[in-house]
């Protein structure tokens, strides 16, 4: 009988020996083999949690191929074991590899996709690699108002693919605001509900490479022809293009093709078609024929959103203070808010500490850049009028008019809990007495607390504080 530890650690010295230690430390010093079903050659892993594995495989998955293979053979195949919730075992799950959208790994019957190869002929003219990550399906998606038309937009893609109404889609935004996840979810929906279907995930550096090749080996029919054959293409990062006039040209004639013939463009940039430097101008106005619309930076209630999500996934106990503070300092992409995520689960399963918002503080402070914005009485009663849309005079005021008299106790209770402000201070600001104030701030407090809506408004104008 085979003893999985021993294997197992054999595995971890193939590993060890090719990884740097702090990067062998933090991922793979915690993983535990649990099981291994010899007769179907299965090996079971328990992993701290569910983004722990992802991240495995994200990044590690080729050295960890290798070492399962040269242990455990050729035919080793692969299954994570974690808990869903904390530490608690009665929550424990098993994740086979890649099963995010198990309906599109079973079509696909492959471990190791290749690229998609345009100077290969097959006969069965349907099967191809689409290049699509089974992880980032649209039930992955966070959406908020910051790219609610865009999601819409790609849905309506996805699930009517015979209406050409967004053709082409050409979809912008900054690095980190889920352009490729988009784009990869129209994608895997498409191959989910039609299996035959030639679906292309391709990025523009891919393209160019590819055209390069083909024109080094005399193939350049070939791959237009293969890209002539695609039903759904879907590009991304299109302006890697610019300053090749050779790859922009071919690229034309491929785009008048499929659009002609009724098949599906989308693609991705990181500004609008307008904006794009050293792009051909025949090929720019194609690109504004169908539907342009922007992903623009995560707000807070998408930054919330994936910040609760990434949590349940990975199994953390982080509580909804210390989520607000991070949605709140970590504005800018997805991609940031992930890099705080990672450095948080490193934390608490590494070195065993609590999530609170000094440790929380601490690991944004090395993550990401941030610009303290200093807070004072007056940014706080601009931004409360702003948000209720009225003069900023009207705080100052005596009106009893009630919107006018809530903005206003707002106003006194970010000064004290945002600006620690005295009470005293704040009352001259306002000519009201210490009292008053002590007494708004109470009201704030218990209106929070069975307010849900007013709760969230409170959130919102807190983060724009620091933005």
């Amino acid at each position: 009988m085979i003893n999985v530890a021993q294997q197992w650690n054999r595995c971890l010295g193939v590993i060890k020996a090719n990884l740097p230690a702090e990067q062998f430390d933090v991922w793979f010093a915690p993983i535990v083999a649990v099981d291994y079903d010899q007769e179907n050659s299965r090996v079971t892993l328990r992993v701290p949690s569910r983004f722990f594995a992802e991240q495995i495989e994200g990044r590690y998955i080729n050295i960890l191929s290798v070492a399962l293979k040269e242990v455990f053979g050729e035919n080793v195949k692969l299954t994570y074991k974690f808990n869903v919730v904390g530490n608690d075992d009665s929550s424990a799950v098993e994740q086979a590899r890649d099963n995010s959208s198990a309906k599109l790994q079973q079509q696909l019957k492959i471990r190791n996709p290749r690229v998609a190869n345009p100077f290969e002929h097959d006969d069965a003219l349907y099967d191809i690699d689409p290049q699509l990550n089974p992880r980032y399906t649209f039930e992955n998606y966070c959406s908020s108002m910051s790219n609610k038309l865009a999601l819409s937009i790609g849905q309506a893609i996805a699930e009517h693919p015979e209406v050409k109404t967004y053709n082409p889609l050409f979809v912008f935004g900054t690095t980190g605001v889920g352009k490729t996840h988009l784009l990869q979810a129209i994608g895997i929906k498409l191959k989910e509900e039609n299996p035959r279907m030639r679906v292309l995930y391709v990025t523009a550096r891919v393209f160019e490479s590819q055209y390069t090749t083909a024109v080094k080996q005399n193939k350049i029919n070939d791959f237009i022809n293969f890209y002539q054959s695609i039903d759904v293409l879907l590009l991304d990062d299109i302006q890697e293009f610019a300053g090749k006039p050779g790859t922009q040209n071919t690229f034309f004639h491929i785009f008048n093709h499929l659009h002609q013939h009724q098949r599906q463009l989308v693609m991705s940039s990181d500004c609008r078609p307008s904006d794009l430097d050293g792009m051909v101008p025949r090929l720019i106005s194609r690109f504004k024929w169908g539907m342009t619309v922007e992903l623009e930076k995560p707000d807070l209630e998408l930054r919330r959103k994936f910040l609760a999500m990434k949590a349940a996934q990975d199994g953390l106990n982080i509580s909804g203070e210390v989520l607000d503070f991070i949605a709140a300092n970590v504005t800018d992409s997805v991609r940031e808010l992930e890099g705080v995520m990672v450095a948080l689960l490193a934390h608490a399963t590494m070195l065993e500490q609590d999530i609170t918002i000094d440790l929380a503080r601490s690991i944004i402070g090395n993550t990401v850049k941030v610009t303290p914005k200093q807070v004072t009485f007056e940014s706080i009663a601009e931004t409360v009028a702003d948000f209720y849309n009225m003069p900023t005079d009207l705080l100052y005021g005596k009106s009893r008019k009630r919107e006018i008299s809530d903005a206003r106790q707002l106003v006194m209770y970010l000064a004290k809990k945002e600006a620690q402000m005295s009470s005293t201070s704040i009352g001259a600001k306002l000519d009201r007495t210490h009292a008053t104030v002590l007494h708004a701030c109470i009201q704030i407090e218990q209106r929070m607390s069975i307010e849900k809506d007013f709760s969230r408004e409170v959130q919102a104008i807190t983060a724009s504080l620091t933005q």
